[in-house]
């Protein structure tokens, strides 16, 4: 009897304690979420990134009994609210809705962060995804993108391009159409798409690579010409209006996209619990017609090993812009 429970002492410091930690997760992924869950945005109230956080952050409430709390912090292009997620404890209680901007790009647009997205990010779904439309002043004497092409060559310099700021999606994609067109023209940043957009329509500046939610009304009342989608298909938002490739320019596909991430180190279980619940809400007709806003965006889904190697994918794809183009914020 002694032997035996010597033996079983043995087999429990050898074998029990790594699988306490691993129960541990296991129960608190069962009693996820038991307190109220911060959804951080490192962008303003009323942009795509606080519309998709607060359709989903409702309707989680309603799914888990425990209110989602929609959270802004903003600040230097998505860095401030971004760290704060990244230095915030791996629990499940404190997650973001992340995008191109935090994510994809300013790891390249700047020499230092205060987080490594690979690091101290754990993907958990990548929501949806939204191209930019390039549009002009109707002033302008371009009704293709091929004829603006000529334009900008005939006028270097003097044609100029808005963007919702300095690294978001519109300043990259117009650095982008610079490099595959050989245009130069000149970047001019705005706080935000919405005063970007505008700048287009009051002739302050030439042309825009937008956020479609930006400019589809101002496109319908023929305030602003649209010329082309960033997307690979067509949109049903602008069903008329051609893809940057079907318009001559190949392989120039930018979508602004979205999604949740957790802290690195949140266990696992919470991990798939989030992407399966959100993954139900975004099969659910009505949230998926609401997060496509009319058609201007497309719905993903998918587990956070997909996710992640999007991500990686899009690091890679941003800094190889970022540094033929020369553009840096720091």
């Amino acid at each position: 009897m002694m032997k035996k429970l010597f033996l079983w002492i043995l087999l429990l410091a050898g074998f029990g304690v790594p699988f306490l930690p691993t129960l541990a997760q296991t129960s608190a992924a069962a009693s996820y979420p038991n307190k109220p869950v911060r959804l951080i945005v490192p962008y303003p109230p009323g942009g795509q990134y606080d519309v998709y956080a607060r359709i989903l952050g409702a309707k989680l409430s309603d799914v888990w009994h425990q209110r989602v709390v929609v959270e802004n912090r903003v600040g230097a292009n998505g860095i401030v609210g971004t760290n704060f997620v990244a230095k915030s404890a791996p629990d499940g209680y404190t997650i973001m809705m992340g995008g191109i901007g935090p994510h994809g790009i300013n790891p390249s647009l700047y020499s230092k962060l205060p987080y490594d997205v690979l690091r101290d990010f754990t993907p958990v779904i990548h929501v949806g995804s939204a191209p930019n439309v390039l549009v002009v002043n109707p002033t302008v004497a371009a009704y293709s993108v091929r004829e603006l092409i000529s334009l900008a060559k005939s006028k270097p310099r003097q044609l100029s391009f808005s963007s919702a700021g300095s690294g978001s999606s519109q300043h990259l994609s117009g650095e982008m159409f610079k490099m595959v067109a050989g245009v130069d023209m000149m970047h001019v940043p705005y706080k935000g798409g919405a005063p970007g957009a505008l700048a287009v329509v009051g002739g302050e500046v030439t042309l825009m690579f937008a956020s479609m939610s930006d400019v589809v009304m101002q496109v319908r009342a023929g305030k602003l010409r649209a010329l082309a989608v960033t997307s690979a298909q067509r949109i049903p938002a602008l069903p008329d209006t051609p893809t940057m490739i079907e318009a001559g320019v190949p392989d120039f596909v930018v979508n602004a996209w979205f999604g949740v991430f957790a802290p690195a180190g949140t266990p696992g279980e919470i991990i798939k619990k989030l992407n399966q619940d959100i993954e139900s809400l975004l099969q659910m007709p009505d949230i998926a017609e609401r997060l496509s806003m009319g058609g201007s965006s497309v719905i993903v889904g998918g587990t956070p090993a997909q996710f992640g190697e999007f991500i990686r994918a899009e690091i890679e794809k941003w800094s190889k812009v970022v540094n033929a183009s020369g553009a840096k914020v720091d």
